[in-house]
């Protein structure tokens, strides 16, 4: 293409967003299939105006998306991202103030996930007309300086457009980070609102179809053979599959080498769906919230792979669970950092291309049957411990545990159950029976709560041909259901089960096992005897709240009632919630596993310097791992 083009600088993002696509394994994907957009006087006159124009002269080049809450649309362009192995994504435009900072918590949570997302927030004036603006932050030593700042620290990229000469090699700087394997997550370009509105001049090839190609790097022959030595001397060899391992498609590449050799799987809450639940190699979730069997065997396990996991503190058990005297560590990672943790012999490399060559080098290698069966028994075993706390039979209310078998019961093999906050990610990532690699989507990394039904859209937008299954408890739906609106307006159907157990489930078990006795975690009236919030409780509707959002809203009276009503929501054409009173008293099956949560050293309260008591004796059991 040559010559230019006359354009605004909000019209040539958008021109130049709806030319860019990946491509992996000869198959290309948009890179940026549309994008959400909240207006205010920050992006209005600029990339408002520029969508609206392609909306009309190129309709489906960027499809504009409305949202209700800057945060949400960050976490749908997130979750959008996560269904997609992370080669699509979607842009989120904001004004300046706080429609901005509202978009931060969002580029927090993709960048701790590792997910590309893009955000256009707007930007205080280059030109400095009338300073200061409305919703400017003034600081008595910068002038450059707005509330964008905030996004620096939780952005893989950032950049200030504050000319339309900077534009193109923001761009393009914007989309090699986007499409960067190794540290993908939020993408940050704040455009200065005066500028989003001038005209400019641009090169034409600037709006030309571009490719960004993804390759899959595979380590080389030295380091594959180091740590298949390490492999073939191993007599307890336990693989830790991480959310590497869906986004580089590795399933079948692992499932391959796990039937070949032997070695148990373990799954970390990303990497959750590696193999299917009833796999004989599989032993399902590893750590704080994992499965008996799964944690049985790291304790004893002597060489740990670990494959596309940055081996959080959940997955180790705050570094307790893999207890061998000596234990090495193997780490097939994309990214180095991670590769190189826990003193690994490390394969920095793509997930599938490593597990193919490392299976080639380990041909005619395997556990020994004992060990073998051994992972397989124990796994069953967990599997029998699912079926009865899946039929507890509790009353007067269910356990969640009854609840969550009863969407397991009613979802198909390829429909995802999407979750974030709270206990119910412990307990579905022990509990929960995957069949898809897909089928399984819970926010664990940055554990926000609103994340819930703002991903359920994002992977249902992403995955349209798929059934999706929100999990949320009433505390985080009080915190963003909003983003039920644009479900409705968008005729996106979700089916949204709401376990109501009048506050926080997770943080009341935390705080009383850390000897806080449940304070501040429970939805009550503030007594007028004592003073404290210690009343009844509040008569939160969640139904009629959901109604009035426009969602097809039901209230579950037992287990029986919500089998039948999950069936009923399948011939629902738009988005339907279901909640449910569960008892938040009623644990899960325990992962035997640890989370290092400080308690307070002194304290006047018995129950606090109990479980100080208790916190100093678990401690003693953490290794350094190097």
């Amino acid at each position: 293409m040559t010559g230019t083009v006359r354009l605004t600088v909000g019209q040539a993002v958008v021109r130049f967003l709806a030319q860019q696509w990946t491509e992996r394994d000869g198959a290309e994907h948009r890179l940026v299939e549309g994008c959400f957009g909240i207006f205010g006087h920050g992006n209005v006159a600029g990339l408002g105006q520029a969508l609206l124009e392609a909306e009309l002269s190129a309709p489906g080049s960027l499809v504009y998306r409305q949202a209700r809450n800057e945060q949400a649309m960050v976490h749908t362009a997130a979750a959008f991202a996560r269904a997609r192995n992370r080669l699509s994504t979607l842009a989120c435009t904001s004004s300046i103030g706080p429609g901005a900072t509202n978009m931060v918590t969002g580029a927090a949570l993709a960048t701790v996930n590792r997910l590309p997302v893009l955000l256009l927030p707007g930007d205080v004036f280059a030109t400095r007309p009338a300073d200061p603006v409305l919703q400017q932050l003034e600081h008595p030593g910068y002038r450059d300086f707005s509330v964008n700042e905030a996004f620096r620290p939780v952005s893989r990229f950032f950049d200030r457009v504050a000319r339309p000469e900077q534009l193109p090699e923001s761009l393009m700087a914007a989309m090699r980070a986007l499409t960067d394997q190794v540290d993908a997550g939020a993408v940050t370009l704040a455009l200065c609102q005066d500028v989003q509105a001038e005209a400019f001049e641009w090169p034409a090839e600037l709006f030309g179809r571009r490719v960004w190609h993804i390759d899959r790097p595979v380590p080389g022959p030295a380091a594959l053979a180091r740590a298949a030595q390490v492999l073939r001397q191993a007599r307890r060899p336990l693989v830790v599959a991480g959310g590497g391992v869906a986004y580089s498609e590795a399933n079948e590449a692992l499932r391959r080498l796990a039937e070949a050799t032997g070695v148990p799987v373990a799954e970390t809450q990303a990497g959750k769906g590696a193999l299917p639940y009833d796999h004989p190699q599989s032993v399902g979730a590893i750590g704080a919230t994992g499965t008996t069997a799964a944690n049985a065997l790291a304790a004893t396990a002597d060489v740990v792979v670990g494959v596309g996991t940055r081996w959080s503190d959940f997955t180790t058990a705050s570094r307790t669970v893999f207890a061998a005297p000596g234990v090495q560590f193997v780490n097939c990672n994309i990214a180095r950092l991670d590769a190189t943790k826990h003193a690994a012999t490390e394969l920095v490399g793509d997930a599938r291309a490593t597990l193919e060559a490392l299976a080639s080098l380990l041909e005619g290698w395997s556990v020994e049957p004992a060990y073998r069966e051994e992972a397989s028994a124990s796994a069953r075993a967990w599997d029998a411990e699912v079926e009865q706390a899946y039929h507890l039979g509790h009353s007067p209310l269910p356990a969640q545990s009854e609840v969550i078998g009863a969407v397991n019961a009613a979802s198909g093999p390829r429909d995802v159950v999407v979750c974030a906050a709270g206990s119910m990610p412990g307990d579905l990532h022990k509990l929960w029976r995957t069949r898809d690699p897909k089928g399984y989507h819970v926010e664990y990394g940055y554990s926000c709560m609103g994340y819930e039904v703002a991903g359920g859209l994002g992977v249902k937008l992403a995955q349209p041909d798929r059934e999706v299954y929100v999990m949320v408890g009433d505390g985080s739906y009080l915190m963003m259901a909003q983003e039920l609106v644009s479900a409705v307006q968008e005729g996106v159907k979700l089916t949204v089960v709401l376990v109501d157990n009048h506050g926080f489930a997770s943080i009341g078990a935390l705080s009383e096992s850390v000897g806080a006795e449940r304070f501040g975690t429970s939805y009550r009236y503030r007594s007028p005897g004592s003073g404290r919030l210690d009343g009844a409780p509040l008569p939160v509707d969640f139904v009629a709240n959901a109604a009035s959002l426009g969602a097809t809203a039901w209230r579950a009276r037992d287990v029986a009632e919500l089998s039948v009503l999950l069936e009923r929501a399948k011939s629902e054409p738009g988005p339907v919630l279901i909640a449910i009173s569960t008892d938040p008293l009623v644990p899960a099956p325990s992962s035997e596993a640890w989370w290092d949560v400080a308690v307070a050293e002194v304290s006047a309260l018995t129950s606090t310097k109990q479980a100080r008591a208790t916190y100093e004796t678990a401690k003693a059991r953490q290794r350094p791992y190097l």
